[in-house]
């Protein structure tokens, strides 16, 4: 039963990380995207 918690712990510590490090992400990839977006819209309209 113990080695069952080890395996518990040792992969699903990883899979918390890992997804909570992907919603950081994508919030800052949204931001990112909106910003070239207008940066885009922007250097068009000096043309």
């Amino acid at each position: 039963m113990e080695e069952i918690y080890t395996h518990i712990a040792n992969l699903g510590f990883p899979i918390v990380i890992s997804i909570y490090l992907l919603v950081r992400i994508e919030g800052k990839l949204n931001q990112l995207t909106e910003s070239i977006n207008e940066l885009s819209r922007v250097i068009a309209s000096l043309k």
